[in-house]
């Protein structure tokens, strides 16, 4: 835990929850260990979409819908989301979870490798979410890149590792040690990027808000 745990858990007592049906979607998914975001980072997510304001919302990695939905609920009227899922489970509960929200319309699921998927899009998303595999961060990072435009936010979740990123590749198990190195690299190369303006902040299991500064 990145932050110290009694602080986490009295931050987490000061949540509002406001919608039961998402609620349900979190619980439910909490309980079967499905990788959705952090209370603390679900709250943060929400302040920066209601500041934002976006119009079109990108979102790489669905897992079951709840983040999908979750920034939808926040985005202006007419705001739309399109968000990528490979994992055939997962993209079958989110399209029960778009069924029962009524959700079709404005949020679009697409099925499949991510960077194949990146390649093919055109356009630009005001808000990109980045909540995927954490080791294949960087090999997304161009191609998001080209869809963000000017001012828009790249938010990348799950950076710090539950902490690891600090430490030694060689303190890591040899397993992670990839995913370290990776997350290492894309995290030097939204710090140092000419485009980006980035902040890393502590926030859940380690968030960075990115700013496209120009084209």
């Amino acid at each position: 835990m990145i932050v110290d745990e009694n602080v986490t858990d009295y931050l987490r007592s000061l949540i509002r929850e406001e919608d039961a049906f998402l609620e349900r979607i979190e619980r439910e998914a909490r309980k079967n260990h499905v990788p959705i975001v952090k209370p603390e980072t679900k709250e943060f997510l929400k302040l920066l979409v209601l500041m934002k304001q976006p119009m079109k919302i990108l979102e790489v990695g669905t897992a079951v819908g709840f983040s999908s939905l979750y920034m939808h609920k926040f985005q202006p009227e007419g705001g739309t989301v399109v968000t990528i899922e490979r994992n055939e489970g997962r993209i079958l509960k989110a399209e029960a979870n778009f069924a029962e929200a009524g959700v079709q319309n404005a949020v679009t699921l697409l099925k499949g490798d991510a960077v194949q998927i990146l390649k093919e899009l055109s356009g630009t998303f005001d808000f990109i979410f980045m909540d995927a595999a954490k080791g294949q961060y960087i090999r997304f990072f161009e191609h998001i890149l080209r869809l963000l435009p000017a001012g828009g936010i790249l938010v990348s979740d799950n950076v710090l590792q539950d902490g690891d990123i600090v430490r030694s590749r060689y303190a890591v198990e040899r397993r992670d040690r990839t995913i370290h190195k990776r997350m290492r690299e894309y995290l030097y190369t939204l710090k140092n990027h000419p485009l980006l303006e980035t902040s890393v902040l502590p926030v859940g299991d380690g968030v960075a808000v990115s700013m496209k500064t120009g084209e």
